[in-house]
């Protein structure tokens, strides 16, 4: 069904681990490219097929596709003649449409993709993510099955080693595998792979970037982005402060935020917001809340749930400490966020 004339909608070289059955417990994908122009397609074409899948990458065909590339993209050519020099499989991978991920590589490819800020959360198909990425033990040596862990773990032991086993988990930190320009990342741990982050963000000690998750940039994140939720520019989320995702409660609800707006410690949100929204710490808004709307002085206007306002602008959430309601009154003052916990530099 495809021709030479198919632009690949992703191209990726890739290492990783595999089991002791030969299967892919992960890939880490030195070069990627999203979208490739003619002049790199006809290369790929060329020395990899025409034909989306993946495949072990014969070393010379590597070695004549980094020549391809030098005339274009040096830094990229020499990444991939170490990968034709290297001693180990390196596994191509070519998608040619958006569909259901149907293994470990095409997940792994797509988690970079969006880590690599080719794809902003929710623009990419990643139906079928759980069935085809196994549950790894990720350790101070890497990789492990799980069925594996404890032989590893005993020939650690014997052989004077401590072995530090980090996670037992499906995604991996993204550090590992991707660091995007201009971030600053306290806690690599709690920033999984497939995680979207622009340029100006930071993620302090506490917080925590789900995959399919991110923030636009500049962002402070001191709270919880949730799977399938997005910050736009320059918008807080406080200490603890969480959003509620497609996985967690949010059902099919893609939940985003707008610019510069702040959710405050310990407070959270289960409804979109638009630009300049602000909900005060320690209230969390949910589809169901209802919420009392006041007039410019104050006054009750009328009640409804809170769903009602779903991405309107503008907003200022509050408990009324008398009575315990929730209010909502116009936002008149944007949030600036601290320059200074901004700088990168």
């Amino acid at each position: 069904m495809n021709d030479s004339a198919t632009t690949p909608l992703a191209f990726g070289l890739g290492v990783g681990t595999r089991d002791a059955h030969g299967n892919w417990l992960e890939i880490y994908y030195p070069h990627l490219v999203f979208q490739p122009p003619a002049n790199t397609t006809g290369a790929i074409d060329e020395h990899f097929g025409v034909d989306a899948g993946e495949r072990d990458a014969d070393p010379k065909a590597l070695a004549r596709y980094a020549e391809a590339l030098r005339a274009t993209d040096v830094p990229a050519a020499e990444v991939v003649a170490a990968l034709a020099a290297a001693n180990r499989t390196v596994i191509a991978v070519r998608l040619d449409e958006d569909r259901a991920i149907a293994s470990t590589a095409e997940g792994y490819l797509k988690l970079h993709l969006l880590s690599q800020r080719h794809v902003l959360p929710n623009e990419i198909d990643l139906d079928g993510i759980y069935e085809v990425l196994p549950t790894v033990a990720w350790t101070s040596e890497g990789a492990i099955a799980i069925d594996e862990l404890p032989q590893r773990l005993l020939q650690a032991r014997l052989s004077e080693r401590h072995m530090e086993v980090h996670a037992v988990d499906k995604f991996p930190r993204m550090l590992n595998y991707v660091v995007p320009s201009g971030v600053r990342i306290a806690a690599a741990s709690r920033v999984r792979l497939g995680a979207y982050l622009g340029e100006g963000t930071t993620v302090m000690q506490e917080g925590f970037v789900n995959f399919n998750a991110g923030a636009l940039g500049p962002n402070m994140v001191e709270g919880r982005i949730s799977q399938g939720v997005i910050l736009g520019e320059g918008t807080d989320l406080g200490g603890s402060a969480s959003t509620m995702g497609t996985l967690s409660g949010g059902g099919k609800i893609v939940i985003s935020l707008g610019k510069n707006c702040l959710v405050g410690a310990n407070a959270g949100t289960g409804i979109p917001l638009g630009d300049r929204c602000t909900i005060e710490a320690g209230l969390y808004i949910t589809a169901s809340t209802p919420v009392s709307l006041l007039d410019d002085k104050g006054n009750p206007v009328k009640t409804v749930k809170a769903r009602e306002l779903a991405g309107q602008s503008d907003l200022l959430f509050i408990r009324n400490g008398r009575t315990g309601a929730v209010e909502c009154r116009t936002n008149k003052s944007a949030i600036a966020l601290n320059e200074a916990l901004h700088a990168h530099n």
